[in-house]
């Protein structure tokens, strides 16, 4: 009997998969049943081949052997996945195995994982695809009763393909020329440098900008209200003169207020979208202080593991229609505290969720991320996955309630033929802000007394505030996610409709991507965290000044990405996205080439390498520090300071090791100092003036024995405990 063989991302989803078709039959890597044998990847098991296949020469970097642009990429088995590739190519190649399902993660990224690993292994047959937002045992049933022809994603694939060249083709060539000519470790990519750019615009913006005092005029009326002078012409509630603030105030000091308009504006506002990857790595980022890798990661395990969540690489804020018909068991799914009577008000009334949020036209391969029909188990959750959850529910519960009403009120008053403004609003029902009421309390009545047109009102203060206009901020994750979305921000005098078609495409990189861009950014230490927002470092400052203004384009790399969507939608030939990728590189490596600028190292030490007598740079690894030459051909390298598992006496840190043979040295942040020798004696001395838990145990065991033989003993303990 003929076999499909399922193809899955990770082994925890190919398990699921075989358990829900009935697969019983454990083999190594892979799991077996009457109709199907399940096997699965490793995330990719394989990848674009190193340039050193297509020529040996490109073992060694070298100025001159660039730009390195092989007729055709070719593919390599990554070493450390070699075992899984080996077995799920022998299940490929079983004559009783008839077609291929792909049950990678459904996304450009999943259909790359699964589609080299047939190209790969050279397997032409038949593919089915299977695409569900959810892995729960209902979704899976329900998507291998629905599964796809695989022609129909061959464009995904292609896009996926060309993105990953594209990738190599830039940054390959970029880096090595980078590193070869400026003699330092120095990486850049099609997205990856737009993005630091993007940083290093707000920190600029942020040293030119010159702060101004601000002046408001404040007139405290009788019935309680404060109102504020404005300027007729602007609007503006604000002044930058001092003399006129002083003018104004002796001009109203102890006078009337006439009133001159009473407008009352009925407003209503919705619950907001549900959440799409960037929307919510950036709520995370704002409420809990979680880089968008930590989310996604944390996502991925609430999708994969608990399955309470659905697929988290979306880029979609909508549901579809279809999917209205599940809505009730999602909500049954969410009907735990503290979101009990939220889901009972929801039920009773009947409540459907918002049209707003149902958008066939906006949701292309994946829907917004919502809660699945499967009930949450929190004590098998972390707190971060809980908090996550909670957002996405939260979110979810809301689309299901009303807009919220209130009304604003703006009260005009002349002074002495001066205009004052006072403004209130009155909440009339609270609607989906009921669910974030803990986050609302602020925002609830601060309504106005009544007041009617020719009221006259007598002012019994009148004083100024002053403050400071203040420059943008730096860049959180949370912004810096925003500017990837939509760099219009960042790219001032552009043509405004290309401006909406970045906007409209997403930005650069994708919701994919981004996480893993920003912590590889702070990896190559070309930005670096303080406290929560981002900064630029020496390194990724100079990698600027020495990089082609081209690759540093917001601009070019989001209209790159738009074409990469073209290709995915059939409308553009890959071969010609490569083709102009192929000459992009070309023209990048001539440019550095022809580069009269240097590399300042910002980290070199006085010492000289004794292998080659340059002085020796001092770089942080992630267990420590070492000095490395600076002189990449050179390669010396040694250790000078690592972080070990030995804990501080004082503040129970970890401290760093540092120094050499006998005077290696145990140092803490606190301050605390000892040496390797007698720190190595202390434990020793530790240990055996401690009891070991089988000691401790057979104590506990005899007294609790002694206790059951000897009931005075044991009544004389209580009493002592109670006295105690």
């Amino acid at each position: 009997m003929s076999k499909s063989i399922v193809l899955a991302e990770k082994p925890s989803v190919g398990k699921d998969i075989a358990r829900v078709l009935g697969c019983t039959q454990q083999k190594n890597g892979y799991i077996e049943g009457s109709k199907y044998i399940v096997t699965w990847a490793f995330g990719h098991l394989v990848t674009l081949a190193e340039p050193e296949t297509y020529d040996t020469k490109y073992k060694t970097w070298r100025l001159e052997d660039l730009p390195m642009l092989p007729s055709q990429l070719k593919l390599a088995v990554i070493k450390k996945s070699g075992k899984q590739f080996n077995t799920v190519k022998q299940q490929l190649y079983r004559n009783d195995v008839k077609d291929v399902i792909i049950a990678t993660d459904a996304g450009r990224e999943g259909e790359l994982v699964a589609r080299w690993v047939l190209e790969k292994s050279n397997v032409k047959k038949n593919i089915k695809r299977l695409w569900i937002s959810s892995v729960t045992d209902q979704a899976i049933k329900k998507g291998f009763q629905q599964l796809h022809d695989g022609q129909k994603f061959s464009s995904l694939y292609k896009a996926a393909q060309a993105r990953a060249e594209a990738d190599w083709y830039v940054g390959m060539n970029a880096t090595r020329a980078l590193t070869t000519k400026f003699n330092a470790s120095l990486s850049c990519g099609r997205v990856q440098t737009p993005t630091i750019a993007m940083v290093a615009e707000r920190e600029k913006e942020i040293k030119e900008f010159r702060p101004d005092t601000y002046y408001q005029v404040k007139a405290n009326a009788e019935n309680g209200v404060h109102f504020w002078w404005k300027e007729e012409k602007s609007g503006s509630t604000r002044t930058f003169s001092k003399e006129k603030t002083d003018k104004l105030l002796d001009k109203v000091k102890n006078k009337k207020a006439v009133i001159t308009s009473v407008v009352n504006k009925e407003k209503q506002q919705g619950p907001p979208l549900l959440f799409d990857l960037t929307e919510l790595q950036r709520e995370c980022n704002q409420r809990f202080g979680y880089s968008a890798k930590e989310t996604l990661s944390a996502l991925q395990r609430l999708y994969e593991v608990h399955k309470v969540l659905t697929y988290p690489r979306t880029d979609s804020r909508y549901l579809s229609s279809d999917l209205k018909g599940t809505m009730k068991e999602r909500l049954n799914a969410s009907d735990v505290p503290p979101f009990s009577k939220f889901v009972l008000k929801i039920n009773k009334q009947n409540l459907s969720i918002s049209k707003q949020m149902i958008n066939d036209k906006k949701v292309t391969d994946h829907h917004a991320i919502i809660p699945t029909e499967e009930p949450p188990k929190f004590p098998d959750m972390s707190d971060k996955e809980k908090k996550i959850y909670e957002l996405v529910v939260t979110r979810f519960i809301a689309a299901f309630y009303p807009a919220e009403y209130r009304v604003e009120t703006e009260v005009q008053a002349t002074i002495e033929n001066e205009t004052f403004i006072a403004k209130g609003q009155t909440v009339k029902t609270p609607g989906w802000k009921e669910v974030y009421q803990t986050d609302n309390k602020q925002h609830q009545n601060e309504g106005l007394p009544d007041m009617k047109e020719n009221d006259s009102i007598s002012i019994i203060k009148s004083d100024v505030e002053h403050g400071e206009t203040k420059p943008p901020s730096p860049l959180t994750e949370a912004n810096l996610l925003s500017a990837m979305e939509n760099p219009s921000r960042f790219m001032k005098g552009e043509d405004k409709q290309l401006l909406e078609t970045i906007k409209n495409t997403g930005g650069i990189g994708t919701v994919a991507t981004r996480a893993d861009i920003i912590e590889k950014l702070q990896n190559s230490f070309l930005l670096e965290k303080r406290g929560k927002t981002l900064h630029l470092t020496s390194k990724g400052k100079q990698l600027l000044d020495l990089v082609p203004d081209e690759l540093k384009s917001a601009t070019l790399t989001a209209e790159w990405e738009q074409q990469l969507d073209e290709i995915e939608k059939g409308n553009l030939d890959k071969k010609v996205f490569i083709g102009k990728m192929k000459k992009y590189a070309s023209d990048v490596v001539e440019d550095i080439k022809h580069s009269s600028k240097s590399f300042k190292h910002d980290n070199v030490t006085g010492a000289p390498c004794p292998e080659c007598g340059k002085l020796l740079l001092e770089v942080k690894g992630k267990r420590g520090k070492m000095k490395v030459c600076q002189d990449k051909s050179c390669g010396y390298k040694k250790n000078i300071s690592k972080i070990t598992n030995a804990r501080c006496p004082k503040c129970k840190k970890q401290m760093e090791l540092r120094g050499e043979g006998e005077g290696k040295l145990f140092v803490c942040k606190c301050g605390y100092k000892e040496k390797e020798s007698s720190f190595v004696e202390r434990r020793n001395k530790e240990k055996r003036d401690k009891a070991s838990k089988q000691d401790v145990k057979k104590y506990l065991n005899n007294q609790q024995q002694e206790e059951m033989t000897n009931p005075a003993l044991a009544e004389a303990l209580k009493k002592f405990k109670k006295d105690d």
